[in-house]
């Protein structure tokens, strides 16, 4: 199968008909495609980014004004197919040569079931101990070319800790991945995919074609053994950051037919096994992927890590970051992200508001904890407003905020445990509800915060006050119902009231909230006192 020209994507067109077509087919017009409807979570991220890296490599604006334009006038599949033609080589599957993301030369290797290529299947010592109990081994598990392509892809562009010499992926493993989508759901794939690529201007493309300082599995891998080295940015062209390949791998065909254990279809040859081999490309240095955030740290001479997927999820707690900068933590968000902000004055009407699409993996070195998914919006502002917002939204929405949930969590415990109760005890529960439960009323206050941003006056005391009586209300309401859920014999009333007076006293008379109080008690004030001199002068 060549993955240029082969249909084997699987999507949703504007009728709701399911299909499965090539990459040449996403700008259709007639009937266009709207979603990529992949079989499962982390293959859509995958499919995805393998898009927006073919569209990166093969067919980038050479500006701002050529990106707006084919935007609006997406390319036909004639067009597509041409621009494709010259990079088919390196997207064949299966070869006696160069196949796609897999080692140029592997005559040995240790053959694996093909279930191993899926980041959530249980390792090797997992089965051996028997500990597979949620996600069970799988060694009969046969993929069909099209999820064996796309479990490749995730595997490489994902790959966690693997063992000696089993190198992670370039951007570490499990990063967070973050995409720029279109406001509208009705918007086309093209569209979604198109705000993801970047104009030559800002990404060099390499004028020769098949080149391996591109794709690394067009020559003979660069090792890293005692005989090799490392991989840095001055080493190769930044476009492999889209087809880093730091496992060595080469699959297996059988030529027998079979159902696909991960999307059902019917084919005629399947995968069942790969061979691997360690000591593949081992990237370092100071690598950027543009659809990764980062994590700068000014006090320390390290590299920027990316932002990886955590406990709990993506919440509004991480949307500064992700969406601008987070002078607190060092975040900074992908470059996409910051490119969009630059060209959304290219962008018609409405399209300038976005969101932004987070997903990664939680990763415990090798295991994978969980797949998380999420949506958060994307504001339509220049770098100098988002500067202006950014330290109200920091200082006066989000420290309050990890106060409250931390204070939160500490009284309930004391509550429930007592001052020498055990310190091992998990209550992150509470941090998986207060952040959803608040996360409306803070995009509403930072709309708001939005609205204003061309006023000498952006935060304003209504603000202020709504964000301070949504955090007391939910921290004390919250208290109240989980310190006196327990059997009325078993609670010590004593301890709840002394738990909960404190909570109360802390909690309101912190640093931050006193800071939030003062705004609107003064402005309050303000307003009184204006009052009463117009009514006089009335008089």
């Amino acid at each position: 199968m060549n993955l240029l020209t082969s249909d084997w994507i699987p999507v949703f067109r504007q009728n709701g008909a399911e299909e499965i077509v090539s990459p040449a087919a996403i700008g259709e017009l007639d009937n266009p495609i709207l979603e990529i409807n992949a079989p499962r979570a982390d293959f859509q991220g995958a499919l995805y980014q393998l898009l927006i890296g073919l569209l990166q490599t093969t067919f980038a604006p050479e500006d701002h004004s050529g990106w707006r334009a084919r935007y609006q006038t997406p390319p036909s599949p004639d067009e597509l197919t041409k621009a494709f033609q010259p990079f088919r080589e390196a997207f064949e599957l299966s070869a006696s040569g160069p196949a796609f993301l897999q080692d140029f030369n592997l005559p040995a290797g240790e053959t694996k079931p093909i279930s191993a290529l899926l980041i959530d299947s249980p390792g090797a010592k997992t089965v051996k101990d028997n500990l597979d109990l949620f996600i069970k081994r799988d060694d009969s598990m046969q993929l069909c070319s099209a999820c064996a392509a796309t479990a490749l892809f995730t595997l490489q562009t994902n790959a966690p800790a693997g063992g000696v010499g089993h190198r992670v992926g370039l951007r570490g493993g499990g990063p967070l991945t973050t995409l720029i989508q279109p406001r509208s759901p009705e918007s086309s794939l093209w569209q979604k995919l198109w705000l993801n690529v970047l104009n030559s201007e800002e990404l060099d493309t390499p004028a020769q074609a098949l080149d391996p300082n591109v794709f690394p599995w067009l020559a003979e891998t660069r090792r890293s053994d005692k005989t090799g080295g490392i991989t840095t940015p001055n080493d190769v062209y930044r476009l492999q950051a889209y087809w880093g390949m730091p496992r060595r791998i080469r699959l297996e065909k059988n030529e027998v037919s079979g159902i696909c254990s991960i999307c059902r279809a019917e084919v005629d040859e399947v995968f069942r096994t790969f061979r691997m081999q360690n000591y593949g490309v081992n990237y370092d240095g100071p690598w950027l992927h543009p659809l990764t955030p980062y994590r700068h740290d000014p006090k320390q001479k390290e590299l920027p890590l990316s932002l990886k997927g955590q406990p709990g999820g993506f919440s509004y707690r991480h949307w500064l970051g992700l969406v601008f900068a987070d002078g607190d933590n060092g975040d900074k968000a992908a470059e996409i992200v910051t490119a969009h902000v630059q060209r959304q004055r290219f962008l018609p009407g409405e399209q300038g508001h976005a969101r932004l699409w987070c997903f990664g993996y939680d990763l415990d070195n090798m295991k994978a904890r969980c797949w998380y998914d999420s949506t958060m919006p994307l504001f339509a502002l220049s770098p100098q407003h988002w500067k202006k917002i950014s330290t109200f939204i920091s200082r006066d929405m989000l420290k309050p905020a990890s106060d409250a949930v931390s204070l939160l969590r500490k009284y309930l415990k004391q509550a429930w445990l007592g001052t020498g109760g055990d310190k091992s005890a998990d209550f992150t529960f509470i941090d998986k509800d207060f952040w959803p439960s608040t996360e409306p009323i803070f995009y509403e206050v930072v709309q708001s915060l939005m609205e204003n941003v061309e006023e000498e006056e952006i935060w304003t005391s209504d603000q202020a006050k709504r964000w301070h009586g949504a955090l007391a209300s939910y921290v004390m309401a919250t208290f109240d119902r989980w310190a006196l859920s327990g059997p009325p014999e078993d609670l010590d009333m004593k301890r709840v009231i002394d738990a909960r007076q404190a909570l109360q006293k802390l909690f309101l008379g912190s640093k931050a909230m006193k800071a939030l109080r003062e705004r609107f008690v003064v402005q309050a004030a303000m307003t009184n006192d204006a009052g009463a001199e117009e009514s006089s002068d009335g008089r």
